[in-house]
């Protein structure tokens, strides 16, 4: 039986990123993945905020992500649909706009606030009525499909193997991860990644391992193409989500089964892709259940009578609610490298806007497996919570 040097389990971009990029600097990898198309990546907006860091991590990170994200199209041979766009970040009508400018202070460079009206010849569809004004910076945005596709036939291309199973458990011997299993069969690996979003902790917890790794469950409203254009990407300023998730209470509150952590989050915003389907959202839910802990129709009207205020054609175009659970840490850093205690397993999730960073961590990354040691990755290791 072969031995890999790595197995990665789960095929988001997470999964396929670092796969593509393990391949890339010669390393034998298997990617293991049950192929579901309900997960983060599916249903992701795609939004690239390359502006947006804070720290020197951050902002460091964030920019090597529109780099790598300029690189990739010529270089996996694929059309990612990367573009530019406005992105408006929506104050709504009697709100403290000093308050809400004060929360961007921190950012390196900060969205600029500008009125109704501008908002309005900016995006044509907003109800300039409903709003003070909206925060505005350059945005980019892809294809969250298109990228994944083009990783995981770039991966291939490279050698890699691409297993459409689940996978159903790690094989550990002692303190020892040595391979995977499916249904099928078992697999051996010198280094088993995991990389499967929220179900990263079903997969570790089977052999005993708990890490600081958190999830919500994301609701939208995924539309049929649309007969009109929404330029902008528009989502509100008040980021209420990141904030809960930089709140979240104590990690025994998620130990509890079946328990809703903290109050759901609903944030009216909404994306066009370039074949005029939109996604819009989103309803946040900090719920320790793995399955949607809410009645689907009522969360749909909840979505689409909040997109009305600021957004009023959008509230009946035609379209499905959709769910995934999407992972975040307490720090908002993602959660990598050896898990503490256990040889030969690793992981590689909880990314906070995934489509600005794990481009280029996963490149970082594997070059950091490949040898290259890497100050910036170091930073960002499950080790830090140790």
């Amino acid at each position: 039986m072969q031995t890999y040097d790595n197995i990665v389990i789960g095929n988001g971009l997470a999964g396929a990123a670092l796969s593509y990029e393990l391949a890339k600097v010669k390393q034998s990898v298997l990617l293991i993945d049950e192929g579901s198309p309900d997960s983060g990546t599916r249903y992701s907006y795609g939004g690239i905020g390359y502006w947006a860091g804070t720290t020197e991590l951050t902002e460091t990170i964030f920019r090597a992500g529109i780099v790598r994200h300029r690189e990739l199209p010529d270089e996996l041979g694929a059309d990612t649909q990367l573009r530019e766009l406005d992105l408006l970040l929506t104050v709504a009508k009697g709100a403290d706009i000093a308050a809400v400018k004060a929360s961007y202070a921190a950012m390196r460079t900060p969205p600029q606030f500008i009125d109704a009206k501008t908002a309005g010849e900016i995006e044509p569809q907003l109800n300039t009525e409903a709003i003070e004004g909206a925060f505005t910076t350059r945005h980019a945005h892809v294809d969250p499909i298109l990228l994944v596709a083009g990783y995981n036939a770039a991966f291939r291309q490279l050698g890699g193997h691409h297993n459409l199973s689940a996978a159903t458990g790690l094989v550990r011997i002692g303190d020892t991860v040595t391979g995977v299993t499916t249904e099928a069969q078992a697999y051996a690996a010198k280094r088993v990644i995991v990389s499967a979003g929220a179900y990263s902790l079903q997969l570790l917890s089977a052999v005993g391992v708990q890490v600081p790794l958190y999830f919500t469950h994301a609701e939208i409203v995924e539309t049929a193409p649309l007969d009109f254009e929404v330029r902008s990407l528009i989502m509100p300023a008040n980021n209420a989500r990141t904030d809960s998730e930089s709140a979240s209470p104590d990690p025994s509150e998620w130990q509890k089964p079946n328990h809703q952590v903290m109050p759901p989050v609903l944030e009216a915003g909404v994306i066009q892709f370039r074949d005029k389907t939109a996604r819009i959202g989103q309803i946040s839910r900090f719920h320790t259940a793995f399955v949607p802990p809410a009645d689907a129709s009522e969360s749909e009207k909840a979505i689409r009578d909040a997109i009305a205020r600021p957004l009023p054609k959008l509230k009946n175009v035609p379209g499905i609610w959709r769910h995934c659970l999407v992972t975040f840490t307490q720090d908002n850093l993602p959660l990598l490298g050896p898990v503490p205690g256990i040889d030969g397993l690793h992981l590689f999730s909880g990314f906070t806007g995934p489509f600005a960073l794990v481009p280029p961590v996963a490149q970082r990354y594997a070059q950091q497996l490949n040898h290259s040691p890497d100050e910036l990755i170091e930073q960002m290791t499950v080790s830090r919570f140790s």
